[in-house]
């Protein structure tokens, strides 16, 4: 009997040894009711039960062969066949639902009124939510925040005029749209902390989300502003360090007015009877000393007088009670501890105008002495737990822990006995006692017991969903990227990375040597732990010089020292302009095309005007009464530099008629009817309105590029052409498989627009080269001095590699003489500024060359005029996705036959030309794909799967992707989806997962911003996830690298660099978002204002679904475990021998050098992501407690069975000393002989 098709040799056994039981068992059967027990016969009958779908077929089986059998007998028998052997199905559609049944979690039917069924009810949820606000409340925060936009823009502009000639970096780019129209958000955060802290003065009903509406409250004038904040300086630096605006106060407080309507400012206490804890009484003060005072409670029997210790006076540091309090005066006190006789007071919780407790405190939750708030944490949090949005565990210990304190650093044995033995002594002040924590207002820290190592492992206990799928039960392979894994082109490939990390430690290596070559009387006191003033810096000063002069190679200087030049300026109107377009003598037969056909592919090369003009013939051909034009592009920049210069041209501001759409920032208004959008946004609109009702045509340009946004847009856009007759959807590529995108949309029709070619001759080598980076740099001077006249256009891989091919040519071309005749050496590559980008466009000077070194930018994305020649060594750098490890990853990787022939016709735009191409032709027809793989098919579908859950679609192998991804990416994207909650045991999607979808974030970032929401400290969360999004916002200028080091220095955090970020934007914040302060400190002004409009858009998604913002104050421990909650599986583990290995695949990482954790090494931290250059470092760290991980991560992490012995240390050995007579194993007992 064969096998079931896709069962592997394993189940072939079973199944045959079943079916000889099931042989056996129809010839018992046999013999005990007819007497004959022949197993050639029972296997016969066993094969005619197995093809007989019903009891009838079987009878009229066996009366055919001549078995006339009781019924009841063919029945028993036809019911033991059809247990071991079901009848084969036939429905037309049973071999797909075979092949699906492998992956069931992947072939769910779609569902979309479920997905329905949950926007609705997240809408209800937040009206709800907004209706239990009191309307007054809400029409003074409306009417507040209409006066904030108008003052925060005054503002800005005033800002703008002082700070112009100290940030000149400000985005040219963006026109006339008005960014500054809604920065108002974030500047009103600016006074957030100040509503808050006099917020206790006011007497208006709140909910829980008032913290929303604080958040977005602002002041009422300028002037009045001012006032205020001298009026509430005391009640804002006693309050703020507190978290006054946790979710538990407010509800405490909402409720105690609702039930009674009483008066939540005064919470002093009127009592005759004992001190009770925490409760707030009238006093007097009776003593200062230095150290702090005492107080005799008036309202108390007998007089009572407990001591306010200096810590507990002011959230500031204070040196000397003295300066705070004086004999004889009235003041508010707050009782914290009370053990026996001794009362332990504060003032610093308590209003000292109106008696208010700014820290409202449960008696039984704590009743430990404020010293030591993270004793008996662990006892709370197993009183009172309630499940979060987030889908996490919320204790009591996370809801009213006062303050996180930052952890010391832990002391060795001589040192705590030195200590402690000064203390005795009375030699060391407070002030110099080891448990004294300045950040912590001076609070006493209670020397811990060291904590028990935990032992945490991965949770293989699989979903019913994943059962037999997940990572745990079978291997994911990485993608496929190379054709022939065996081939020159990936030796060659492997080389190239090799000989790229050489070069880079080589690099290194000399720099190293450069900086030790320092005089030694300035290279001293770098080394000296304690310098004289200014010396390190003149020595700091001094290794900047050096750098400086070796980090500008002689090339930069000879390519960039001359006047920078933005690119040739046209003299023809813009009018004249658009009619020297290939595509404006096509006009006519283009509207008409669209008219005819519903869907229309459009072919034209780059530069002729696809992008700019087609939007605006069918705009004057009427499309725009009937709904938007919408243009998607597969970059932002791309999309803001299109809309602004189609705004020209349709004689608008950018904004109105024409306007653009990128993530975290919108530039349209209500007139606008051309809109240019990156390809994600327009799949967050199908999100929400799934007929896109809003627009008449769609146009999806540089569709060639096949980003995963695309290829899902045109799966989604395909079935709503078949809803929706009215729409037009037009697809434009720059290269020739048009014949693919015509038959996957019905096989419509193709619109060609002819460009300027001319033949271009190919060239291939006769043999594999192996280097290709030193054979196109030999290419070039061969084609330099022996080729007429005409530029050179080289294809390398990145930034790295195009800088050494170019410092590599000038020196050589140096070597060769002033005889040779100039080469003009030319970098391209996405990181270059614009301005030196444009340098590429005018033409070379007389009886001189220009070499343009460039990424495959050059490909289909810019159109260089006067180039004759090309330079293909056939490879590209693409990102990669390793589901095993999780991360990805750039590869440098062969280029597809597309691409390449896309390069060589670079060479035949102008005249004829030539394409040199570094690889054989046998190598180009055997070893290159036919297209590039697709970016759907290598990169993470997290954040792609999510969004096809939230839209309804369960059925992603059925999904009608032009290009499916392998079924392992999307299990692995689901399995991620179900650590992070997003989807439930079945695979289905969440109330967690819908919401997660809102924010066009990736799913971890979703998830740690929900999670905030329920620790209290969404406010904080909010500005580092603006900051991560905005890449690196330091810089270090070459002339000032150590005082730049220096000034970021003083933003490093202990906890890591995700609370660096957040003290970088808070430091701006207070300096009113000035730019001079941007210069001052070494930061990017851009990159904060980017972060700026991110926070403000991902505010705006917040106020949407009611979700309160708050803040954490000095709780750093909440944003640490909201960090942890979302990036849980980026877990990595302090390694004995070197640097750390994460928990998921024991992979060996490192902490980058620019990180604030560098030099503290933790045991536990969590990273934001991986870089590989010489290994692979973390980027954004901070350090977690372990505890944490199968808190927040049940489904992902568990703790390890302390009776047994974990994985990791099965997997340690023991290494002994180095021995120079021995060798390292001949300890062992079994390396000795007897």
């Amino acid at each position: 009997m064969a096998p079931a098709a896709g069962e592997g040799p394993g189940d072939d056994g079973l199944r045959k040894l079943e079916y000889l039981s099931l042989v056996s068992k129809v010839c018992s059967e046999l013999e005990t009711h007819i007497g004959v027990g022949d197993k050639v016969l029972a296997e016969f009958i066993t094969e005619l039960g197995r093809d007989a779908p019903s009891v009838a077929d079987f009878d009229a089986k066996l009366k055919a062969n001549g078995a006339d059998l009781p019924d009841y007998f063919v029945r028993t028998l036809l019911t033991i066949i059809h247990a071991i052997l079901p009848p084969p199905s036939h429905n037309p559609s049973s071999a797909a639902s075979q092949s699906n049944s492998k992956y069931r979690a992947l072939s769910r039917p779609d569902d979309a009124d479920r997905a329905r069924e949950l926007r609705l009810e997240l809408e209800r949820d937040a009206n709800a939510t907004a209706a239990t606000t009191p309307a007054p409340s809400r029409d003074r925060s409306r009417d507040d925040r209409s006066r904030d936009r108008d003052h925060d823009r005054t503002r800005d502009e005033r800002g703008r005029d002082r700070d112009h000639g100290r940030s000149r970096d400000r985005d040219r780019g963006r026109g006339d749209c008005s960014h500054n129209r809604d920065r108002a958000h974030d500047d009103r955060g600016q006074d957030r902390n100040h509503d808050r802290g006099c917020e206790h003065d006011h007497g208006w009903d709140r909910d829980r989300d008032r913290g929303r509406d604080r958040d977005r409250e602002g002041d009422r004038d300028g002037n009045g502003r001012r006032a205020q904040d001298r009026l509430q300086q005391r009640d804002r630096d006693t309050g703020k360090a507190h978290g006054r605006s946790r979710r538990y106060v407010d509800e405490e407080e909402g409720q105690q007015e609702r039930a009674g309507g009483r008066k939540t400012e005064n919470t002093l206490t009127n009592s005759s009877g004992e001190p009770e804890l925490y409760q707030v009484y009238r006093g007097r003060v009776t003593r200062v000393m230095d150290t702090g005072c005492f107080v005799k409670l008036e309202d108390v029997r007998g007089g009572r007088e407990g001591l306010v210790h200096v810590s507990q006076m002011a959230s500031r540091r204070i040196a000397n009670a003295k300066e705070v309090v004086k004999r004889d005066q009235e003041v508010f006190v707050k009782v914290v501890s009370v053990k026996g006789d001794k009362l332990s007071l504060s003032l610093r919780d308590v209003d000292q105008d109106t008696g208010k407790d700014l820290l409202p405190m449960q008696r039984g939750v704590e009743d430990a002495p404020r010293t030591n708030p993270s004793v008996g944490s662990a006892a709370a949090a197993g009183s009172g737990r309630r499940l979060g949005l987030s889908g996490i565990v919320i204790t009591e210990e996370d809801e009213v822990a006062p303050i996180s304190r930052r952890p010391l650093k832990r002391m060795s044995s001589p040192e705590r006995w030195e200590a402690k033995q000064l203390i005795a002594s009375g030699v060391l002040d407070v002030r110099d006692y080891p448990q004294f924590d300045e950040d912590g207002d001076g609070m006493l820290y209670q020397e811990e017991g060291a904590e028990e190592e935990l032992e945490i492992e991965l949770n293989e206990d699989e979903p019913e969903f994943l059962q037999g799928q997940s990572r745990f039960s079978i291997d994911m392979s990485p993608v496929k990227i190379f054709k022939n894994p065996e081939g020159s082109l990936s030796r060659a490939a492997a080389l190239q990375t090799a000989l790229i990390k050489e070069r880079r430690e080589v690099r290194e290596q000399e720099q190293r040597a450069m900086l030790d070559s320092i005089p030694k009387d300035l290279n001293r006191p770098w080394e000296d732990p304690m310098p004289d003033t200014g010396e390190r810096h003149l020595a700091q000063e001094l290794r900047g010089v050096g750098l400086s002069a070796y980090d500008m190679p002689e090339w930069k200087k000879e390519a960039y020292g001359k006047a920078l030049t933005f690119g040739q300026r046209s003299k023809l109107s813009i009018q004249d302009q658009r009619q020297t377009l290939p595509i404006y003598k096509l006009k006519k037969e283009l509207i008409q095309a669209v008219h005819d056909n519903q869907v229309l592919v459009v072919i034209g090369e780059t530069g002729s005007g696809k992008t700019t003009q087609v939007t605006q013939y069918l705009a004057e051909a009427g499309y725009t009464t009937r709904g938007k034009i919408g243009c998607t592009q597969p970059r932002r920049v791309a999309a803001m530099s299109v809309a602004k210069r189609v705004a020209e041209e349709f004689g608008c501001r950018l904004g109105e008629e024409v306007g653009y759409a990128i993530r975290f920032e919108d530039c349209t208004g209500p007139e606008t009817v051309i809109k240019y959008m990156t390809d994600g946004m327009l799949l967050r609109e199908i999100l929400v309105d799934e007929n896109l009702s809003q627009y008449s045509v769609v146009m999806l340009d540089e569709a060639h590029e096949r980003t995963i946004h695309t290829d899902v847009l045109f799966g989604l856009l395909k079935q709503l052409v078949k809803r929706r007759p009215d729409m037009r959807l037009i697809v434009t590529s720059a290269t020739l498989d048009a014949e693919k995108f015509s038959g996957y949309f019905f096989n419509c029709n193709i619109f060609t627009i002819p460009g300027r070619t001319f033949p271009v001759e190919i060239l291939y080598t006769k043999q594999p080269e192996s280097d290709y980076l030193d054979a196109a740099l030999i290419t070039v001077l061969q084609i330099h001095l022996t080729e007429p006249e005409g530029d050179i256009l080289v294809f390398l891989t990145g930034q790295e590699e195009i800088d050494h091919a170019c410092q590599c040519l000038y020196e050589r071309m140096k070597g060769l003489g002033k005889d040779v005749p100039e080469l003009i050496i030319l970098p391209v590559y996405s990181a270059l500024p614009s301005e030196m980008q444009s340098k590429i466009f005018e033409p070379a000077p007389p009886g001189k060359r220009k070499v343009v070194v460039a990424t495959n930018i050059a490909e289909a994305s810019l159109t260089i005029d006067g180039i004759y020649y090309v330079i293909d060594p056939g490879f590209a750098k693409i990102n990669v996705y390793n589901s095993k490890q999780g991360l990805d990853s750039l590869v440098i990787t062969p280029i597809s036959q597309a691409s390449a022939k896309q390069r060589a016709g670079r060479a035949g735009r102008t005249g004829p030309g030539k394409c040199y191409r570094l690889y054989t032709e046998s190598a180009y027809r055997n070893e290159m794909s036919p297209t590039t793989i697709p970016e759907i098919q290598r990169i993470n579908l997290g954040s792609t799967v999510l969004n096809m859950k939230a839209m309804g679609i369960n059925d992603l192998l059925s999904f009608d992707f032009m290009d499916p991804p392998a079924p392992q990416a999307l299990i692995s994207a689901m399995e991620q989806l179900y650590s992070l909650g997003a989807l439930d045991e079945e695979g289905l999607l969440t109330k967690l997962g819908r919401k997660m979808a809102e924010f066009p974030l990736d799913p971890p970032l979703s998830k740690m911003l929900l999670a905030s929401v329920d620790l209290g400290c969404s406010d904080e969360i909010l500005t580092i996830i603006a900051m991560i999004q905005t890449g690196n916002i330091f810089y270090r200028p070459r002339e000032k690298q150590a005082q730049a080091d220096q000034k970021r220095a003083k933003f490093f955090q202990p906890e890591g660099d995700h609370l660096t970020l957040l003290a970088v934007y808070e430091a701006w914040k207070a300096k009113n978002f000035s730019g001079p302060w941007c210069f001052e400190n070494f930061v990017q002004s851009r990159s904060l204002r980017r972060a700026q409009d991110v926070r403000k858009q991902l505010l705006t998604i917040m106020d949407r679904y009611k979700l309160d913002v708050i803040a954490a104050g000095k709780n750093f421990m909440k944003i640490r475990k909201a960090i942890t909650a979302g990036f849980f599986f980026h877990a990595a583990r302090k390694d004995p021998q070197e640097g750390y290995r994460t928990l998921v695949e024991n992979q060996p990482v490192y902490i980058h050098p620019s990180s604030a954790l560098f030099q503290r090494q933790p045991d536990w931290v969590i990273y934001h992501e991986l870089v590989m250059t010489t290994k692979e470092y973390m980027r954004e760290v901070t350090v977690v407690d372990p505890k944490w991980l199968v808190e927040l991560a049940p489904r992902f992490y568990k703790g390890a069975d302390p009776t047994k012995m974990s994985k990791r240390k099965r997997q340690e050995r023991i290494e002994p000393l180095y021995d120079r007579y021995h060798e390292p194993n001949s300890w062992r007992l079994s390396k000795r002989r007897a």
